[in-house]
């Protein structure tokens, strides 16, 4: 049964850049919840290397630029309202993180800070914190928010489903049922508005760039409690990952290409001039496919990444944490090539927002990687996604601001977590192998290039551990491990339905059995809405 209840007026599912950027922006008078499934900093945010896509160089760059490269790296599927509102927000948006305290690296050679390029960019645009920036970012933020007397922190609290009222008129989030995974125990969470900030579901698939905590918790619950969900196709392969037995997702950040480097087949040659023209910076989907399609031909287990024709002294400067972690293992890159591969790094569907990051259900909010706002398309483009972050945090909090005096404080009876005809289990190895079952038919069968007849074999492998996962859900009291399982599952089910209904391949989905893209297909987002 449920011990505690919570009253708080808002409250924000995931302690990352969006969440703790939209704590920051909020009115100071409004008690604010941050609840982390893990430790505050052990989101994705903090992983992040490259840095933040933003117009800071009026003379080499325009605003139009970075619209145009984003639409383009989108392939016909951006939403250019979004675009243009995080493009225009841009250096607003890096100037209120400086006055916070994120420390951006200073440019080498004249004031000023240090801007580099990514696949996708036509110019110098992405200003970052040597190879850390995410670490940087989230220091910042968290050491702001630690100062502020309103926000209260909940860490290793996993949230379980989104509890609604009204549901026979127009439904309305007020909270939602978490497990404090210290002492085990589920309490009521309740809050005039509630905002999603728990990042993608990279997790589903058996190798990922991104941390434990990515398995898809706030898409999932979203879709259980009815708001449609869009574009869950497009799962982003970050092209270079660090090829390792003894390391565990590590990225090989792309800045990395923006600096020159250049990717090498195992006898050294030389082979992006084949794919595109823009060879090492073209989009991450063509150099992954392209990656991918090199590992097959040759049988290789990896393909190298090589900046070693840079001094020492270069490298260390723009990438010190890259440089000491491949040291650990052994591999010096300023005098020779970084093993890597793919991996999954970023999903680029989630729960659909309008430009006020407002879902479908009335309270409910959702920002940050699990919100599908139209920016990405079929294929983020690099250091696009930390901007989205920030500027859809301000966007979140400018509506809640201006509307939370109209939001009732009077909450409608909650019944409480019933645990009564639930049991212990001690059947935890089950849970593991289908965890391991998923992600490995996720890999295997709606990877990076896929086909008709093996996303249909993932359905009919999908369907069977859904409904085990159900009858283990409703028999046996939840734990961490089931409730991310039970998530998984449900977002493996929206990526392959997604999948299967676009028939053509554009931006990150490459089918074999539709190997063009269609022209019919332009501007059609994939939409999926629960069944009444």
């Amino acid at each position: 049964m449920t011990k505690t209840t919570h009253h708080y007026d808002v409250l924000i599912l995931g302690s990352g850049a969006a969440g703790l950027s939209l704590a920051l922006k909020l009115f100071p008078q409004y008690r604010i919840a941050v609840l982390s499934k893990s430790m505050l900093k052990g989101g994705s945010s903090l992983y992040a290397q490259g840095g933040i896509a933003a117009v800071l160089d009026d003379h080499n760059d325009s605003i139009a630029q970075h619209i145009q490269d984003t639409l383009l790296t989108g392939a016909g599927l951006c939403h250019e309202d979004a675009v243009r509102l995080c493009a225009t927000q841009g250096s607003t948006q890096i100037q209120w993180l400086i006055e916070q305290g994120v420390q951006f690296s200073p440019h080498d050679k004249h004031p000023g800070y240090h801007l580099t390029r990514e696949g996708g960019h036509s110019r110098r645009r992405v200003i970052h914190a040597a190879d850390a920036t995410g670490k940087a970012l989230i220091d910042g933020l968290l050491a702001r928010a630690r100062e502020q007397d309103n926000i209260d922190f909940f860490e290793n609290y996993l949230a379980i489903d989104l509890i609604l009222a009204d549901k026979e008129r127009r439904p309305r989030c007020i909270g939602l049922y978490a497990l404090d995974k210290t002492t085990h125990q589920v309490e009521h969470f309740l809050a005039r508005k509630v905002v999603i900030a728990t990042g993608g579901a990279s997790k589903v698939y058996l190798y990922t760039s991104n941390p434990d905590t990515s398995t898809g918790d706030g898409i999932a619950m979203a879709w259980r409690a009815g708001c449609r969900i869009a574009n869950m196709e497009f799962n982003q392969f970050h092209p270079t990952c660090l090829y390792h037995s003894q390391a565990k997702s590590f990225l090989i950040s792309e800045a990395l290409r923006g600096e020159g480097a250049k990717l090498r087949l195992p006898d050294g040659s030389m082979f992006m001039h084949k794919f595109d023209r823009r060879e090492e910076l073209a989009p991450r989907d063509i150099v992954a496919r392209a990656i991918d399609y090199e590992m097959k031909r040759t049988g290789s287990e990896f393909v190298y990444l090589d900046i070693s024709h840079h001094s020492k002294e270069f490298i260390l400067l723009h990438f010190p944490t890259i440089y000491h972690r491949c040291l650990q293992y052994h591999i010096d890159i300023s005098k020779e090539p970084i093993p890597v591969v793919p991996a999954a790094h970023y999903t680029c569907g989630g729960i659909m927002t309008n430009l006020q990051a407002r879902t479908d259900i009335d309270g409910l909010y959702a920002i940050g990687e699990a919100a599908f706002t139209g920016l990405h398309g079929a294929n983020r483009m690099a250091s696009n996604s930390l901007l989205e972050c920030i500027v859809f945090a301000d966007a979140a909090a400018r509506d809640i601001n201006a509307g939370i005096s109209a939001t009732s404080t009077d909450f409608p009876h909650v019944p409480p977590w019933d645990e009564s005809r639930v049991t212990g289990s001690q059947e935890g190895v089950i849970v593991s192998h289908n965890w391991d079952e998923l992600r490995r038919v996720m890999w295997d069968y709606v990877g990076i290039v896929r086909t008709k007849k093996r996303l249909q074999q993932a359905a009919q492998r999908l369907a069977l551990l859904q409904q085990e996962v159900l009858d283990y859900y409703r028999q046996y009291r939840i734990n961490n491990d089931l409730i991310e399982l039970r998530n998984l599952v449900q977002v493996a089910e929206l990526i392959i339905r997604s999948a299967i209904s676009r028939q053509e391949s554009r931006g990150l989905h490459y089918i074999l059995d539709y190997p063009h893209t269609v022209k019919e297909y332009d501007n059609k987002d994939t939409v999926l809405r629960l069944a009444p």
